[in-house]
């Protein structure tokens, strides 16, 4: 336990100013984000905002910042803990928003609250800020919802846990990988049935260190839909299956399609998320 501190008037103004602030709340308006660079090599553009060598800081302004921190941290005593993490809201177009929503690119995070605005969180830069500072912000709020708020978290999971898949398996994998991505936009069957998938999950067994592997494939939808203009889910997952025929140490492959509530727990915490970004042709940058 912390020890006793004297009574802080101020510090008591920020608790209270910081009860209603939870993960996913963004301030918005022009702001500064910083961060350190090394003087001799910076690799983006930004104001000079001075340091001594060999670490000087750099100032971006962005459309403002959305609150990373977990909501329960947020809201512990600012003389205890008090920090805050926040991200920069970056700018997209409409079709960028899409892919950002159905988590293909996990660089950035879908904020609800301010997609309207066609903002994003830009979830490769951090900045740590003390409370009282946010304290003084004006908040909006980034999800309103148990579901939103779930979403947002996982994203910031999801952006610290991806699973580093060995690279013999990305070889592996390198054809189905690029008819995936050659398809998911096509205003197609295969198309349509690509943009409903959730997620794809891999399981290998035993391991992936095994001398001998077999690999299954879940291909997990967002919804009940197995209709994709007269095409079902079988016909599509035959045909990707195809791409991926025993090879190498990878000597049985399976392809299944799983909704959440038919996928096992024990499927679901031994297989690993196929990163999806892969599916989209937009630029992140």
């Amino acid at each position: 336990m912390p020890p006793d501190l004297p009574h802080d008037p101020k510090a008591d103004a920020v608790n209270q100013a910081l009860r209603d602030w939870r993960q996913g709340d963004c301030v918005l308006g022009e702001t500064d984000f910083v961060h350190l660079f090394k003087s001799d090599y910076p690799l983006s553009e930004g104001e000079f905002a001075g340091a001594e060598d060999p670490y000087q800081i750099l100032r971006t302004e962005v459309h403002g910042l959305v609150v990373v921190t977990q909501t329960c941290d947020i809201q512990r005593p600012c003389r205890e803990r008090p920090f805050v993490e926040v991200c920069p809201l970056v700018e997209k177009d409409p079709d960028e928003i899409k892919a950002i929503e159905k988590a293909r690119h996990p660089r950035f995070g879908f904020v609800p609250g301010v997609a309207d605005r066609l903002l994003v969180a830009h979830l490769d830069r951090v900045m740590t800020v003390e409370k009282p500072l946010v304290a003084s912000w004006t908040r909006t709020a980034g999800c309103t919802t148990d579901r939103e708020m779930r979403s947002f978290s996982d994203c910031l999971s999801r952006k610290r846990s991806r699973f580093a898949f060995p690279d013999d398996f990305d070889e592996f994998a390198k054809r189905l990988r690029n008819r995936l991505q050659q398809k998911h936009g096509n205003q197609t069957p295969e198309g349509e049935a690509l943009r409903a998938l959730r997620e794809i999950r891999v399981r290998a067994a035993p391991s992936w260190k095994a001398e001998s592997v077999s690999i299954t494939l879940f291909f997990v939808p967002m919804e009940e839909a197995d209709d994709f203009q007269g095409k079902s889910w079988a016909s599509f997952v035959d045909g990707w299956m195809k791409l991926v025929p025993p090879s190498g140490r990878f000597t049985n492959v399976a392809g299944l399609v799983q909704y959440m509530e038919d996928l096992s727990a024990l499927d679901y915490v031994e297989s690993d998320r196929l990163d999806l970004d892969h599916l989209s042709s937009v630029d992140e940058e």
